[in-house]
């Protein structure tokens, strides 16, 4: 029997998913998985709008920012869905008009999950190096933790961890400070 080389998926795979799952194709895989659940969906909506209304806005901040929640990244061959992208408003001008984005961004925060803590961690943080996001945040809402990684040449390095209640002043927002808990649903 010969062993036939997987074929490499294609946006036809994620097209071709139920509407209640998300798809990425890291690496030539297809990886599928629901869209998600309240806890996770609060803790990205209320970070959200902690950085949006500073950094986005300009209330409070500096302004000059272009948040996103879970766009669709085409960087080369891969297709992410980080849970929130930002950009600097300089580097997404013209703004695209296509339905996907493929300029990466300077920071974006995954809210992670049991369904995809593992390829957010490994093959979703690999791609992010390889096309030059600067700062990536993990938000855990059920250990109630953001981890902060920033991108040194090639390599990703723990900026800063916090946990429960603890005030969060992190790179790339360090002009503003927000208690870590405004994530978290008691």
């Amino acid at each position: 029997m010969l062993n036939r080389k997987p074929r490499a998926a294609t946006y036809a795979d994620i097209e071709a998913l139920p509407p209640n799952m998300v798809g990425e194709i890291l690496y030539g895989a297809l990886h599928a998985h629901p869209r998600p659940v309240p806890r996770h969906s609060v803790a990205s909506h209320e970070l959200q709008l902690e950085i949006g209304s500073p950094f986005g806005r300009g209330r409070g901040g500096p302004g000059g920012w272009i948040f996103m929640v879970e766009p669709e990244l085409h960087l080369g061959p891969h297709v992410v869905v980080p849970d929130i992208a930002g950009w600097k408003r300089e580097r997404l001008t013209p703004f695209p008009e296509t339905a996907y984005i493929a300029t990466p961004p300077d920071w974006l925060c995954e809210v992670l999950s049991p369904s995809t803590h593992q390829i957010d961690r490994t093959d979703k943080l690999s791609v992010y190096a390889e096309y030059g996001v600067k700062h990536c945040w993990y938000v855990d809402p059920l250990a109630r933790t953001l981890e902060v990684l920033a991108l040194t040449g090639t390599k990703w390095t723990i900026a800063a961890t916090f946990k429960n209640d603890d005030p969060v002043t992190a790179p790339p927002f360090e002009v503003h400070t927000f208690k870590l808990d405004v994530l978290w649903v008691d």
